[in-house]
């Protein structure tokens, strides 16, 4: 697992702006990013280790319980980030009008969920 390289890019306000890909870009200070950073560092650590423990034949139950430890990782990284979206971009983009950003929320809020 490679960490997107936009978890690298900071940008002093939520805009709409997109970089030459067409992609929106996020606009995370240097701590929350490095914070992501870390945990994903780390996740993907947990994730090697687990594809080696299914290559040396380790017992099932040992390996599914480090699958769900590296899971509770993700939804960790996942709601961090979704706190930050939260205070920064929709709260932006709500004081500048822009309603729609609660359907975008929501929806990416229900697929989290399932």
């Amino acid at each position: 697992m490679k960490i997107n390289e936009e978890l690298e890019h900071t940008c002093t306000e939520c805009q709409k702006d997109e970089d030459t890909s067409g992609e929106r870009l996020s606009h995370h200070d240097d701590k929350t990013i490095k914070e992501l950073v870390t945990r994903m560092n780390r996740i993907e650590g947990q994730l090697r280790g687990i594809k080696g423990m299914i290559e040396r034949h380790v017992y099932c139950d040992d390996v599914l319980n480090q699958i769900s430890s590296a899971q509770s990782a993700l939804d960790g990284v996942a709601r961090l980030l979704l706190e930050k979206h939260m205070k920064s971009c929709v709260k932006e983009q709500l004081q500048n009008g822009e309603i729609e950003v609660v359907d975008e929320v929501l929806k990416t809020i229900f697929r989290m969920r399932r």
